[in-house]
């Protein structure tokens, strides 16, 4: 952090540092922030401190503009809006474009239920192996959710029956999982909706039909690759809003982000919601 800072001070751009301490912390910060009249934002961080600034601005409809300079693993977000993946890099474009009188661009952003995500949400199976990817402390990056994808296979994959209501989409049935992408990428190195792009006013709907646990390890390198979408399995719909009923609560993720157990998810695109720096 200390090196960020160095950075925007060689660029004459004063900033006030504050620290996430705890799991909440970061949103309750950002939305006090904005309530109290910050226009511009930066947060250094993965695809987790994202989700929690992009909540804690959306939360207190401010028009405060995002800055992310991405330090996480992942960091789907920041690919998906064709950031520098390098820190230091995306640093002094940020301090260069805080300096000067450019325009920024604005993203959509994604709402399920109650609370809002910036990249995606999943249903099922492979919020199942967010939540045990999370669990885990190792030192291997995204290789961590291969191991957590074999992990919930010896668990057992669910195949609960979810009913689908997406403007002229609609489904009834068994399935592995429903993903909602407004971005292309999730773990980092699953290009999950190929065809996802953040600022089109619409998300990417897709669906995997019950599959064995073999046709899951032939599915994991189409699933990086990103040409998993004409499997005969796979499913795909581009939606603006959807309603989903699972016939049991059902664990779900936004942007890697664990959430309760429900039945019921309401999700819809909100078009330009967010402006970047």
């Amino acid at each position: 952090m200390s090196r960020i800072e160095e950075l925007f001070t060689q660029s004459d751009i004063p900033v006030d540092v504050f620290h996430s301490r705890a799991v909440g912390d970061l949103e309750e910060q950002v939305s006090t922030a904005v309530l109290n009249g910050a226009d511009r934002l930066l947060v250094a961080g993965g695809d987790g401190s994202v989700h929690e600034a992009v909540n804690g601005i959306m939360r207190a409809r401010g028009q405060s503009r995002l800055g992310v300079i991405p330090t996480g693993t992942g960091n789907d977000f920041a690919k998906a809006c064709a950031m520098p993946l390098d820190w230091e890099h995306a640093t002094r474009l940020l301090a260069a474009r805080l300096g000067s009188t450019d325009t920024w661009r604005t993203v959509d952003i994604g709402r399920m239920n109650d609370r809002f995500f910036a990249n995606g949400a999943g249903i099922g199976f492979d919020a199942k192996v967010t939540r045990i990817a999370r669990s885990y402390r190792l030192p291997i990056g995204d290789l961590v959710y291969l191991l957590a994808i074999f992990r919930c296979m010896l668990d057992g994959i669910a195949t609960p029956d979810m009913k689908i209501d997406a403007d002229d989409f609609h489904w009834t049935g068994p399935m592995t999982l429903a993903s909602i992408s407004n971005g292309p990428w999730i773990g980092g190195m699953f290009n999950i909706a190929p065809m996802a792009d953040n600022s089109d006013g619409q998300l990417e709907l897709m669906i995997a039909d019950p599959v064995s646990r073999r046709r899951i390890l032939s599915l994991i390198p189409r699933l990086m690759r990103g040409d998993h979408t004409t499997e005969h399995e796979i499913t795909h719909a581009s939606v603006r809003r959807l309603r989903i009923e699972a016939s049991a609560p059902l664990e779900s993720h936004l942007d890697g982000e664990m959430q309760s157990p429900t039945r019921s998810f309401d999700i819809e695109v909100l078009p330009a919601a967010l402006d970047l720096l």
